[in-house]
């Protein structure tokens, strides 16, 4: 039972290090208890993709520094219910289909902008836009003020355990 993340850098402008990423992602899934086998994609888009899915989505122009898709499929039902073709004595087990948590897309050239503005390195950016991107998969939402600091404090706390843990 494992958290797959699919990754890909589809833009040439900023060096990612995709493995770096995806881990991290993993593990804030992990924290938020994800758990059997799940998928989600960490896609790093340059800034026409995400203007394009930016206008289309959320009706915003310009491009952006993270977006995210949740899969909001209702959960198959568990167990076996009569009629329903289950599992009947004899016949072998279906294989579990993984969860599919969603799509997380991150622009690097706008996280460039962004660590300039916030005053921090690059990998900072990119490791906040990773796990605020898997708060927002899980339905974390940061639209009125008492969800926001939840959610930063929330965010702050992953970076603390898995991007830059005490070193005491």
């Amino acid at each position: 039972m494992t958290i797959d993340i699919f990754s890909a850098d589809e833009q040439s402008a900023v060096a990612i290090d995709l493995g770096r990423w995806s881990e991290l992602c993993r593990h804030a899934l992990e924290d938020e208890g994800v758990r059997g086998l799940a998928e989600v994609s960490l896609i790093f888009s340059d800034e026409e993709t995400i203007a394009q899915l930016n206008q289309q989505f959320m009706g915003k122009s310009g491009p952006t520094d993270v977006l995210s898709f949740p899969i909001d499929d209702e959960p198959l039902p568990s167990g076996r219910t009569p009629d329903a073709g289950g599992v009947g004595p004899g016949e072998s087990p279906e294989p579990e289909i993984p969860q599919l948590v969603g799509d997380i897309v991150i622009c690097p050239t706008v996280a460039v902008r962004n660590a300039k503005e916030h005053e921090c390195s690059l990998d900072d950016e990119i490791a906040l836009l990773v796990v605020h991107g898997v708060l927002h998969l899980l339905g974390w939402d940061h639209m009125v003020d008492d969800e926001a600091e939840r959610m930063e404090a929330r965010e702050q706390e992953l970076l603390r355990r898995h991007y830059r843990p005490s070193t005491t």
